[in-house]
């Protein structure tokens, strides 16, 4: 099992880089569905959001 250090930074690159993929997509799918485009982009942007706090929080923790 990997420590606790090393868990949230994986999470904090799959948040981000899902985040932006999301971003990008909600960005050309919002041209034909509005709802659903602005949907992706909010979940993406809350996504790249919480992984940017992670990496606050994981420059705070001891190793």
């Amino acid at each position: 099992m990997g420590s606790a250090a090393s868990k949230l930074e994986t999470w904090i690159w799959v948040l981000i880089y899902l985040g932006l993929i999301l971003l990008g997509l909600g960005l050309s799918v919002q041209r034909g569905d509005a709802a659903l485009g602005w949907g992706l982009l909010t979940v993406g942007g809350v996504g790249v959001v919480v992984g940017s706090v992670l990496v606050w929080v994981r420059s705070r923790m001891k190793n």
